[in-house]
């Protein structure tokens, strides 16, 4: 069944990404994202003109499928930075979500953080050339190095990661440096990582980013917590995994992405929107290290899977060609996205054949059991996770 929808358009969205992906005229809006799901924040249409959602809840149940999908797939397109944040784990969000229930807080509220009782793990795989973005926190030896290269007006920052505890010091220089009482500081670190930057070294382009951070959020803290964090770029079929409690944010490029069904951010700068200091140190995983980037592993010829230790979503990717079709399994109610080329998909119960090309979306019921594919592109495919 052929999913739709209309790109959403954020303000860190790209004029050019999705319509070049789709080889139509761009729009003249900055086009950030595509929702191919049931998540009521922008359900997917299918061909009668009812959302996914309401396919879901009628039919559904007589096709295997669940009333909601546990998973969300997107297309995400970033010409700009996305807000830095994080995500509760599942038991976070339970009592979160009761808390703000009980406090009384609307569901809308722009106050609002627990929107939901689920956790949001997600993946992005790169389908541009490369994507960069922040992730997790780096070694605190290595951000030493770097916070020393801004000199006298990098010492506050300094003496925030001087304790023998090398995650309590990196928690505690974020809420120093988003409490409100820093921002003598946060200034004169981020004109002072302008004139590093212009020295090169180790971290140049670290230092970099903080102009250019600079340049679309002025005095916000959030370009100094991004100081801390790995900056990472990723190439065209690479992924990045954030589990709960991780602190990220995207900063350019295409991509697949693929979350838990939810919609709990807790925000770190980079936003003009509602920050809950104290909320995100309760979620957030200081504990520094490397980023944890995903290769596709193959398991044949053309399919290859992006391992993840979650149930909610599981993504793979099929390469197919003249002399190259796939078949696979599907372990329930599955989305199929095409990033390249023209894709035929069929299932094992469905008489009809979809033709995908990129950017287009096809969702399949857990009766169709098998999905076939022919042609030459690639797609992919989101399903749930392994139990």
């Amino acid at each position: 069944m052929p999913l739709s929808n209309t790109p959403r358009d954020y303000a860190w969205g790209s004029p050019t990404l999705l319509a070049d992906l789709e080889g139509r005229e761009p729009s003249g809006r900055r086009e950030a994202e595509v929702w191919f799901g049931d998540h009521p924040g922008s359900s997917a249409v299918v061909p009668d003109g009812r959302t996914l959602g309401e396919w879901l809840a009628a039919e559904g149940a007589s096709t295997g499928a669940p009333r909601r999908l546990p998973f969300l797939l997107k297309l995400l397109a970033a010409a700009s930075a996305l807000s830095i944040q994080a995500h509760p784990s599942r038991d976070q969000a339970i009592v979160g979500h009761a808390r703000e229930d009980a406090a009384g807080v609307p569901r809308d509220a722009p106050e609002r953080t627990y929107r939901d009782q689920n956790h949001k793990p997600e993946l992005i795989v790169a389908i541009s050339d490369t994507f960069t973005a922040l992730a997790g926190l780096r070694e605190i030896d290595a951000t030493r190095r770097l916070v020393a290269m801004l000199g006298s007006a990098g010492r506050p920052l300094a003496e925030q990661l001087t304790g023998p505890d090398a995650a309590a010091s990196l928690r505690g220089a974020i809420g120093w440096l988003l409490s409100g009482t820093a921002q003598d500081d946060v200034d004169a670190m981020i004109a002072a990582a302008g004139a590093a930057a212009e020295g090169g070294g180790e971290f140049a382009g670290e230092l970099a980013l903080v102009g250019r951070l600079a340049a679309g959020s002025a005095r916000d803290p959030g370009v100094v917590v991004a100081l801390l964090m790995n900056l990472v770029t990723i190439r065209r079929g690479e992924g990045i995994f954030v589990p709960a409690g991780m602190l990220h944010a995207y900063l350019e490029g295409l991509g697949v992405e693929l979350m838990a069904a939810s919609d709990n951010v807790l925000r770190g700068g980079l936003t003009p929107k509602h920050i809950d200091v104290g909320e995100l140190l309760a979620v957030l995983d200081p504990t520094p290290g490397a980023v944890p980037i995903v290769h596709p592993e193959e398991l044949a010829d053309g399919v290859s899977r992006y391992a993840t230790p979650v149930q909610d979503f599981s993504l793979m990717r099929v390469v197919v060609g003249p002399q190259h079709p796939a078949r696979l399994v599907i372990s329930g109610a599955a989305i199929v996205l095409a990033t390249a080329g023209s894709v035929e998909v069929r299932g094992d119960r469905s008489a009809d054949t979809v033709v995908l090309t990129p950017g287009r979306a096809v969702f399949a019921s857990p009766d169709e059991a098998r999905l076939h594919f022919s042609g030459s592109g690639e797609v992919f495919l989101a399903q749930p996770g392994a139990d």
